[in-house]
């Protein structure tokens, strides 16, 4: 084999909730009352075009867990050797994204060094900044620069449009079949939304979407369009990467959270007594002790184990794998409190109601009445929370690894990006792009999820809909 698969802990976690996530849709299409709130999300014009910017940064956060080793080509048949880099399918995919690497910084676009060196110049050592080795190295001079820059944005925006006009044309063809309907009257009760979902705003999404693709692809296979960093690599590249990290914190911590938050909760406010009086005291406790301080201290204790048992992770990925997935741990060992309160009064209300002392009545378990009558009356409170939740770990992720007790240094992370700019804009000249790229892409993240959660709540929250 020209490759070997690499299973991390958190491929194989990501790729289980996925699994979980799909069986979940299917059960909910099979059933009127849970789509009937789900088909109002997709009612929703804000709430659709953030869902399909999350599933741009989902699809990628997943072609990143595809992990593997490449064979060496100098190994031989009968006992291949394979390289200690674990790469993904999405390094395959960007190709010369990641193998075209600069010497230190190099600006957004530029085709010269950001910092001056010297360099010989017709057999004269002079001090000047020197041509990049990749970008813009296709050009002659700088004065070709800009044009070129205009001539490949205007191209990739030309694609990107006659790919989405394509989607759209496609779109309208099937719709129309399906609803017997002519296309010219399609595409009346599209233009005048009448569709009864946001086809305008799911078209313009796309269409905004594939212009921005087929430009950065267009400037991105000559150029450095977000530039270097101070070892050359390619910032574009390492926001990407830093996507499935986000991704990671956000939706691994809250299969942590859950659990401990729905169980703990719904027992407090079901069973009362001392059964609540010690779910309080565990919980009144935990948000006593400042979170900073657990995660800094469960981080530096698996880094003592990691470099304790070097013997067991055979390559940094590992290393740096195991260490995410205790900060995703710890993260959710230290955030279910607030969700399990919310449970715990809404179960404290729920027990008092008639038609649950009916069921006591007639000697109905504990665990049959949580699972029939309480539980499916707070999984709209559980749902939105964990939309909510999901940016707020994104940003804590960033936060944490800024004061140095985040995720591995050597793991791509938006956090990791902004510590690194700390210092950097402490130069002169400031060196502004990598914080740049690691805000636009974390508040672009953030955003599409508390958008989304906005529609999540307005369509499953009854009094939303009592207001309409």
């Amino acid at each position: 084999m020209t490759i070997q698969p690499v299973i991390l802990w958190t491929d194989a976690l990501i790729f289980a909730l996925l699994a979980g996530v799909l069986a979940m849709v299917w059960g909910i299409s099979r059933r009127e009352h849970l789509r009937a709130p789900w088909a109002a999300v997709g009612r929703r014009p804000m709430a659709m075009g953030a869902a399909l910017v999350l599933g741009v940064f989902v699809v990628i956060g997943l072609l990143d867990s595809l992990h593997y080793r490449e064979r060496l080509a100098d190994s031989p048949a009968d006992s291949p050797q394979y390289s200690v880099e674990v790469l993904s399918a999405f390094d395959a995919l960007v190709g010369s994204l990641r193998t075209q690497q600069e010497k230190t910084y190099s600006a957004p676009l530029a085709m010269q060094l950001y910092a001056k060196e010297f360099v010989e110049q017709y057999g004269v050592t002079v001090r000047a900044y020197p041509r990049l080795k990749y970008g813009g190295a296709h050009l002659k001079d700088a004065a070709a620069r800009l044009p070129d820059i205009a001539r490949r944005s205007a191209i990739g925006l030309a694609q990107g449009l006659a790919a989405s006009l394509l989607l759209f044309g496609l779109l309208a063809g099937v719709q129309a079949r399906r609803t017997q309907a002519s296309l010219g009257e399609w595409l009346t009760a599209w233009g005048e939304a009448r569709l009864g979902w946001p086809g305008r705003t799911v078209v313009f999404i796309v269409m905004l979407m594939l212009m921005l693709a087929g430009m950065l692809l267009q400037l991105a296979s000559n150029y450095h369009v977000f530039g270097t960093d101070k070892v050359g690599q390619d910032v574009l590249y390492i926001t990407l990467k830093s996507i499935r990290t986000g991704l990671v914190i956000g939706t691994l911590t809250t299969l942590v959270t859950l659990p401990l938050a729905i169980g703990l909760g719904i027992a407090a406010g079901y069973f009362r007594g001392w059964v609540d009086d010690v779910i309080q005291y565990v919980y009144t406790v935990l948000n006593s002790i400042p979170g900073v301080l657990l995660i800094a201290a469960a981080v530096l204790i698996v880094q003592v184990y990691i470099e304790s048992n070097p013997q067991l992770f055979d390559n940094a990925a590992a290393r740096a794998d195991v260490r995410l997935l205790a900060l995703c741990l710890i993260m959710g060992v230290t955030s279910w409190t607030g969700l399990a309160r919310l449970l715990r009064g809404e179960a404290l209300k729920l027990s008092t109601l008639d038609y649950v002392d009916a069921a006591r009545a007639f000697g109905v378990s504990h665990a049959r009445i949580i699972s029939r009558h309480i539980f499916p009356n707070v999984f709209h409170l559980v749902l939105i929370a964990i939309v909510l939740d999901f940016s707020g770990l994104v940003l804590a992720e960033a936060v944490l690894s800024y004061v140095g007790v985040g995720v591995d240094p050597s793991m791509h992370s938006w956090g990791n990006m902004i510590n690194g700019a700390r210092l950097e804009l402490a130069r002169e000249p400031t060196v502004w792009w990598q914080l740049g790229a690691a805000f636009t892409f974390m508040f672009t993240l953030v955003l599409a999820a508390n958008l989304f959660a906005d529609g999540v709540r307005d369509a499953f929250d009854p009094r939303q809909e009592g207001r309409r």
